[in-house]
């Protein structure tokens, strides 16, 4: 796939083994994990819940996260490190997402993913409880990737409060995710990896714009999907380096946010 053969050059490029800290680790990456928070709260693919991390580009043994906060609310100071196992690096008394388990356990699973966005966007729930299935109709969501997996937590856990709570139940989620870009929860949500803070943000945007054009199109007729080599040919050119800029500095901007 274009998507892990990029992001694994990606992230490549970094040393491992070195601990970003919090006042001075990579403080560009950590700017735009905050402009990222702020950019999913305006197009409303987050609420009061919903979060967005982002790998340690100097140890890949790490993540940053906010703490407990709504997206729309987070600072610099709310974000923190985390271990693969959930485990705080240093909390300070601040209380972590409950949810954190869906990140460590995919970036565990996954060496090419560098950002994670966990969402409840309301266009997208729909298809995860009616098996219709979300597939790309729109040049734009190309990135989401040709087939999306719907998870169930009752599958193996049974009755829950329907959250992911346990690294064993992000890890089963990770399982389902395999290889692809996006994966649904049933009844809850989606999760949605990139190679890059931007691109996990702006294909859990075109997520929900392609989740809201599909809700629109079924009652009128059987949608086109789009083809393999469509979605292989417009997801290059949505990533090109131009165009990423150009998405990520439009919705920064109409985020009030610095782009970074």
């Amino acid at each position: 796939m274009l998507e892990g053969a990029l992001s694994v050059a990606l992230l490549g490029a970094y040393p491992s083994g070195v601990r970003a800290q919090a006042a001075s680790g990579a403080p560009r990456e950590l700017a735009r994990l905050v402009a990222a928070n702020r950019v999913l709260a305006h197009e409303g693919v987050v609420d009061a819940f919903g979060h967005v991390s982002v790998r340690d580009p100097r140890n890949r043994e790490r993540f940053w996260l906010s703490r407990s906060r709504s997206p729309a609310l987070v600072e610099r100071d709310d974000l923190m490190e985390f271990a693969l196992d959930g485990a705080a690096i240093d909390a300070r008394g601040r209380t972590p997402y409950g949810e954190r388990m869906i990140h460590a356990a995919v970036y565990a699973a996954r060496a090419d993913v560098h950002s994670v966005v966990h969402h409840h966007a309301y266009g997208v729930l729909p298809f995860t409880i009616t098996g219709e299935p979300l597939r790309p109709v729109v040049h734009t969501a190309s990135v989401i990737g040709a087939e999306i997996p719907v998870w169930d937590i009752r599958t193996r856990f049974g009755g829950t409060d329907m959250l992911v709570r346990s690294i064993e139940q992000g890890r089963d989620l990770a399982a389902t995710l395999k290889a692809h870009t996006c994966v649904l929860m049933r009844g809850h949500g989606a999760v949605v990896v990139g190679a890059s803070v931007e691109r996990a943000v702006l294909t859990a945007i075109y997520l929900q714009v392609n989740a809201n054009v599909l809700l629109q199109a079924l009652p009128l007729g059987a949608p086109e999907p789009l083809s393999a080599e469509e979605i292989e040919r417009s997801a290059e050119a949505q990533f090109s380096p131009l165009a990423l800029d150009r998405s990520w500095e439009y919705f920064c901007q109409r985020a009030g946010v610095d782009p970074g």
